[in-house]
């Protein structure tokens, strides 16, 4: 988990790190969760545990390879074998490279011509059984939980009393019990068309399996596959909107963050627009805590702050507002709020859908601005979302709940909330800002 990964996504990763734990245990083995840098605590173990084999998934992040490259390197000098195997991505992305000469495809039409000479993704390794581990043997010490236990929060530097409602418990466990559930709509699944899904549904409109995908808690492969099932010989959605289209976006954006030089920054990506973008401290604060007077966008982030997860249209708003729609804040900096907050913050998949937004790079309709007004209105013309996460503005008559600053005096005071008071006005007026954005972007 990166660096930057706040108080939700750390619970999420020790909730997956137990219930790892616990299924090793129901084989007879442990987790060992070892503390420091690989590169340090790596020949430690391998001399102290007599190490003969090292495996581990391929990571195609930057930053990883790095690491990754300093421990195969390590493993050699050491004797160890290691084994790497690719199971975090659909498709070997190497091979997609090498397919299209070494460079990543830049539209999602161009990613499935190259797919469909591969065929279709591989199937997933079957379950762990008992069976498979005869005669492997875990030594154990009494010490075990102080030596080799799972983390708490209070030893991550968090604070428990500070965490917001758990909503999405970590780990495979819940991860299958989810993706049953979800499986079990049949209709539904075959129907999946992303954009016609709610932002502002109370309850998730989509699946939330991204942040057990990349935890590593589902493989992205039993995804596909119980999809596959569902669809079988019956009609359903096509990508790129249906839901195994929506693994392909994840390979899509997986394939260019492993190719493309400096993928999440602006500076040095070959692809990026190069933007002015304005450095405005005050603004991105504003953004990042939910204040900037527009409850569309403030709803949002609250949700965002608290619960770790919003509906992938929602993110599209709050990114556009911050960028080009509004603020005009760079994507970078939106980038690093996302990576913080988000369960599912996806170092590929983040990178790639905010260079999407910012008009930067794959997506070049910048005339094309969300609403901080209209958009949520479309979906919830009442305003309860905006009511369930911005409970100052829960009394306002759903006239005004998008706009609280349009709202007579006597409204507001019976909704007891003065806009410049108790809510924030309105940090930019979108109409002249936007405008005034489109001309910079053009």
């Amino acid at each position: 988990s990166s660096n930057r990964a706040g108080a939700n996504a750390r619970r999420f990763l020790l909730d997956a790190l137990l219930d790892l734990d616990g299924s090793l245990r129901e084989m007879g083995s442990r987790l060992f969760v070892v503390r420091g840098c690989p590169q340090e605590v790596f020949p430690c173990l391998f001399r102290a545990w007599g190490t003969t084999r090292l495996t581990f998934e391929v990571d195609t992040e930057p930053p990883a390879r790095q690491r990754d490259t300093a421990v195969a390197e390590l493993a050699a000098q050491h004797g160890v074998e290691v084994i790497q195997k690719v199971s975090h991505t659909l498709y070997d992305t190497e091979r997609v490279l090498a397919l299209n000469g070494g460079k990543a495809p830049l539209t999602y039409k161009h990613l499935q011509s190259l797919l469909t000479s591969l065929g279709p993704p591989e199937k997933p390794a079957p379950a762990l059984t008992q069976e498979h581990l005869q005669g492997c043997h875990t030594p154990c010490q009494t010490s075990h939980d102080t030596d080799y236990g799972v983390p708490t929060l209070e030893e991550l530097g968090q604070n428990p009393a500070e965490m917001g409602p758990h909503l999405y418990p970590g780990g495979e466990t819940a991860a299958l019990a989810r993706l049953d559930a979800h499986m079990e709509r049949t209709a539904w699944v075959r129907g999946f068309k992303k954009p016609e899904t709610e932002p502002t549904s109370l309850s998730p409109s989509t699946t939330v399996l991204s942040p057990y995908i990349k935890f590593g808690c589902l493989s992205v492969r039993t995804f596909w596959w119980r999809l596959d099932e569902v669809y079988q010989g019956r009609e359903h959605s096509q990508p790129p909107v249906s839901l195994h289209g929506q693994l392909l976006w994840r390979e899509f954006f997986y394939t260019a963050g492993a190719s493309i030089p400096n993928f999440d920054r602006m500076v040095g990506n070959p692809i990026c627009l190069q933007v002015d973008w304005d450095d405005n401290p005050q603004y991105l604060r504003a953004w990042r805590e939910g204040q900037t007077g527009y409850p569309f966008i403030d709803a949002i982030m609250t949700q965002l702050r608290s619960e770790g997860w919003i509906h992938h249209l929602a993110r599209h708003a709050v990114a556009c507002f911050l960028t080009r729609g509004d603020l005009w804040v760079s994507w970078e900096e939106g980038l690093k709020v996302f990576e913080e907050l988000l369960l599912d913050a996806d170092w590929s998949l983040n990178a790639g859908n905010w260079l999407w937004l910012g008009s930067s790079a794959f997506f070049h309709r910048y005339f094309h601005v969300y609403s901080p007004v209209a958009f949520g209105k479309k979906t919830d013309r009442d305003g309860a979302y905006i009511r369930k996460y911005l409970p100052i503005l829960k009394d306002f008559p759903a006239e005004y709940i998008y706009e609280p600053w349009k709202a007579p005096r006597a409204v507001q005071e019976r909704a007891g909330c003065l806009v410049g008071t108790h809510y924030p006005r309105p940090i930019v007026e979108h109409r002249a800002a936007s405008e005034r954005n489109l001309g910079r972007m053009k």
